[in-house]
């Protein structure tokens, strides 16, 4: 049976804006890095360099390795932070052989980093530190070693390089500059480098090509007539192909023709190969300067991309097995392994693809935050119902993160009437920075409303004509018909449902913290958009639990109070 030595597959990770795509962008001369949203790569991309091209940026540098196992190039994996690392997973392991722990230099170890080093322990995988952002230190001089720095420079340099040092101790590894080590099996090695330069990079890619000899001397050869098998990068709609799944390849073979099993969120897609394109040598998957070359088959370690029918419903994450409907009930385990829901009182987390669920599910819970209910796709009204009834027990937990997904129509408008936050973005941190900012301010909103004696009734109208903002939030103008108008409280429309919160008032351009029978002021509503939940012209009441309006004291209310109360009581039990 034939065979041939695969490209090692290295995956690339560190801390949100630590330069990890722009390494990757100084080697293949692209601009990826700019395109992507907030500067953070958010999905995985592969890029194949050819051993041409390594020997190339490595120059003379290459003398110094001697290549005993003959490799066709690196095929590299760029990463949203640690996470993605985990979707690149197949049975008992990671796709990837290697891996670099991209750190700011200036930064040393964040909390990311040092959750992408635990995953790396995880899966026992050899990797180097590429201290990046060499460039930055005040004084530095590119192209020159760092003993011929000057000292002011050399003494900066060696602060801060100790300092990683003193942190991947702490994690348990012994590391040094890279010139200084002679047993790679015992330290981790440290690459100074610039990706904004190019500082560096040989000699980085110099020590991947040295730790692929090794570490991997018995796992790069593969049979070449071997079922291929890999795991599904992203999923896309191509013109002229139809739907398309850019996969990693990372054992055997695949080829036109084949019948694959992919993993969906219901049943296993079983499907027949119809074309196979490879991105050219030094493109990236996501985004190729070149069209896509259609091939007859494919050897492991590659990024290609598959046209197929019925694909519709596969998944970013899942794996794929060329074979037939034997192996489903083997992609159905896996793909059952990640999506969840729990009898526990949690949030609800929603994703685009599997690696974003997995990356959400364990980050919260290693910050101790429990979760309910974990799918991937739009959120629904099955997701809010689940939040609603967390609610009933917890309101700090019945809330949704839909990290880089949208949000039905219907789903948000349900979201808004019972109550339900949902948190929404395309960064994975920001996601969490997020809900916790809100709960904390939730929290010292609710301590000071119980601080209060009691809600002060009050009832305005929307003026039409002074919608200054639709939402997120809505600034409108109001005129108070009755009570008094106080902040940050609750509100409810005419026939009971919920409509916000009044997060700001204004009057002649001055906060104010209330406001009585007659004022026309500008004010500022959470959580609702003009023209869905609320109107111009809408009549509106201070939202004030039954239970409270029972505890209030008759003779302490005036008589207007006492009127708007009996309003807002009825409207509550009419609702109900």
């Amino acid at each position: 049976m034939s065979s041939h030595t695969r490209e090692p597959i290295i995956s690339v990770l560190g801390h949100v804006d630590h330069g990890k795509t722009t390494f990757l962008d100084y080697i293949r001369g692209s601009v990826v890095a700019r395109r992507e949203a907030g500067g953070i790569t958010q999905h995985i991309g592969a890029t194949d360099v050819p051993f041409e091209v390594v020997r190339e940026i490595c120059g003379d540098l290459m003398s110094k390795v001697k290549v005993t196992i003959p490799i066709r190039g690196l095929l590299f994996i760029d990463t949203p932070g640690h996470e993605a690392f985990t979707t690149l997973r197949k049975r008992g392991g990671s796709v990837a052989d290697l891996a670099i722990l991209v750190v700011d230099i200036t930064e040393g170890l964040q909390p990311q980093t040092i959750e992408s080093i635990q995953i790396l322990k995880q899966f026992k995988t050899p990797f180097v530190v590429a201290a990046n952002k060499v460039d930055r230190i005040n004084g530095w001089r590119s192209k020159i070693l760092i003993e011929e720095q000057i000292d002011r420079v050399k003494d900066e340099f060696y602060k801060k390089f100790y300092t990683i040092v003193a942190q991947l101790s702490e994690q348990g590894f012994n590391s040094d500059l890279y010139s200084n080590i002679k047993d790679f099996s015992r330290e981790v090695a440290i690459v100074p480098i610039s990706g904004a330069t190019g500082e560096g990079i040989p000699n980085l890619l110099l020590m991947l090509i040295g730790l692929s000899q090794h570490f991997l001397k018995d796992e790069l050869e593969i049979e070449v007539n071997k079922p291929g098998k890999g795991t599904v990068l992203e999923v896309k709609e191509e013109r002229g192909l139809g739907t398309t799944i850019d996969v990693i390849l990372y054992d055997g073979t695949i080829k036109r023709g084949d019948t694959i099993v992919v993993g969906s969120r219901s049943q296993p897609i079983v499907t027949k190969v119809k074309a196979l394109l490879r991105p050219h040598s030094m493109d990236e998957m996501r985004d190729p300067k070149e069209k896509f070359k259609n091939v007859d088959k494919v050897y492991a370690a590659y990024g290609v991309k598959i046209a197929a029918p019925c694909l519709e419903e596969a998944i970013a994450g899942a794996p794929l097995y060329v074979g037939g409907k034997e192996l489903a009930e083997q992609v159905k385990n896996e793909m059952g392994e990640v999506e969840f829901t729990r009898d526990v009182i949690g949030i609800v987390v929603k994703a685009d693809t599997l690696g974003s669920l997995e990356a959400l599910v364990k980050i919260l819970t290693d910050a101790q935050i429990p979760i309910r209910r974990g799918t991937i796709g739009k959120v629904s009204k099955q997701d809010v119902v689940e939040a609603s009834t967390v609610r009933q027990n917890n309101k700090y937990l019945g809330v949704i993160m839909a990290f880089n997904t949208p949000i039905l129509e219907e789903s948000q408008d349900f979201a808004t009437a019972n109550q339900i936050k949902i948190f929404q973005n395309k960064v994975i941190y920001q996601l969490i920075e997020d809900y916790q900012k809100w709960v904390f301010e939730e929290k010292d909103l609710d301590k000071k409303l119980k601080e209060r004696i009691s809600t002060k009734p009050a009832k305005f109208r929307i003026l039409p004509g002074f919608t200054f903002r639709q939402s997120k939030p809505a600034i409108v103008g109001i005129e108070v018909l009755e009570g008094t108008l106080q902040l940050n409280t609750r509100l409810m429309r005419y026939d009971g449902k919920m409509a916000g919160r009044l997060k700001s008032m204004q009057k002649e351009k001055e906060n104010i913290q209330k406001a009585g029978k007659g004022d026309k002021i500008a004010v500022s509503i959470d959580e609702v958009t003009i023209g869905r939940q609320l109107s111009e012209n809408d009549t509106v009441y201070t939202f004030i639990p039954l239970d409270e309006i029972q505890k209030m004291k008759q003779d302490e209310l005036t008589e207007e109070e006492l009127k708007l109360i009996k309003e807002i009581r009825e409207i509550q039990k009419t609702k109900d």
